[in-house]
């Protein structure tokens, strides 16, 4: 049995430990270091990959997914669309006492529960309704503008016709994690047992305090996480004590080094980000213009920073803009005032949420 250990590198620390220990353990032939570009990564983490390879002496296979037959696909769907079914407006039904809610009920008569096993209550259609297709208009607009650009991230985007949201991070699978199992699934057909090796640590996040170390996925696929146990200082001690320099990128400020922005960033983030390196979020802002031409409704921002949802949708989409979210982020808690001591900050300062300037 030939054994391929497949170590997911993504610039950061976790990966870059994780790479250092499959390295003590097993020999350089087995290894295969993969890297899934998105699209939108910093210039330092391209470096940084660079520089692992020097101070390693090992290759790092770098993938991309392609979504040119998707794309292809989109456009070919909305020339054609031709859908009449309409979306109304609902309101609560009530019974004649204005109060009490009218259960909703089945074919066979049966009260509907959701997920909760909670009954729902009945609604009724209001007004004519909406014609759910592609305008005329909007059709012009979107085919004009949906062709690929060659960034992952961008033509999954204009695709789909959105950005990537908490509730909906299709990014990660898309963009990541699809194309790395593609590469491993190659490898077990080629006669090759893989072992994924992948970098979680249990602290990162409440999703995430139950990863298992080890995993049988079956058909000649296992997952092996051999930090779950660690902190973020147990890994910055491991590679320091290896002669592994971080990232740089952790001195300027960034918690994480993988997209730039990541839709996830925190408002000091989001600041630090602006201040250090605006052509990144210029750059965003060209692509909100992008996918929102290739949106059926014609709006889409990178970042879902509105708490309050009320108003026209145009009214949303401004309030969510890039420039928008970079002033907000420059404010005190509450949105409400700017801060003058963030406007003192020397971009070029060393910043670090792990003690790496000390």
């Amino acid at each position: 049995m030939t054994i391929r250990h497949v170590v997911s590198v993504s610039g950061g620390k976790d990966s870059a430990a994780t790479l250092l220990i499959a390295l003590e353990r097993f020999s350089r032939e087995s290894i295969v270091p993969i890297f899934c570009d998105t699209g939108n990564e910093h210039q330092a983490v391209y470096e940084y990959l660079d520089y692992l390879e020097l101070a390693l002496d090992i290759k790092i296979t770098r993938l991309k997914a392609n979504f040119d037959a998707e794309i292809a696909s989109k456009r070919t769907f909305i020339a054609r669309d031709r859908r009449t079914r309409r979306e109304y407006d609902t309101v609560p039904v009530f019974e004649a006492d204005g109060k009490t809610p009218v259960l909703k009920r089945d074919g066979r008569g049966q009260v509907v529960l959701n997920k909760k096993g909670e009954p729902v209550q009945k609604e009724r259609k209001t007004g004519g309704g909406r014609l759910v297709r592609w305008t005329n208009k909007a059709k012009r607009r979107a085919l004009a503008a949906l062709h690929p650009s060659g960034n992952p991230f961008l033509d999954l985007c204009m695709w789909k016709g959105r950005f990537p949201s908490r509730k909906a991070q299709f990014c990660t699978e898309q963009l990541k994690r699809d194309i790395a199992v593609s590469f491993q699934l190659e490898l077990i057909a080629q006669g090759y047992t893989v072992v994924s090796w992948q970098g979680v640590r249990r602290d990162e996040s409440v999703k995430r305090r139950d990863a298992l170390k080890f995993e049988v996925v079956g058909g000649g696929l296992y997952i092996y996480r051999p930090l779950v146990e660690w902190s973020a200082a147990d890994v910055f001690a491991y590679c320091t004590a290896r002669n592994l320099q971080p990232n740089p990128l952790y001195r300027q400020g960034m918690t994480r080094v993988g997209c730039m922005y990541c839709i996830n960033a925190r408002k000091e983030e989001i600041r630090e980000v602006a201040v250090r390196f605006p052509e990144h979020p210029a750059r965003l802002a060209k692509w909100e213009e992008i996918v929102s031409q290739c949106s059926k409704r014609g709006f889409s921002t990178f970042f879902h920073k509105v708490d309050d949802l009320s108003g026209s949708p145009p009214s949303i989409y401004s309030r969510c803009k890039m420039e928008t979210v970079i002033e907000w982020s420059r404010t005190t808690r509450g949105g409400k005032q700017f801060s003058l001591l963030e406007q003192l900050d020397v971009p070029t300062a060393c910043s670090s949420a792990y003690g790496l300037c000390e």
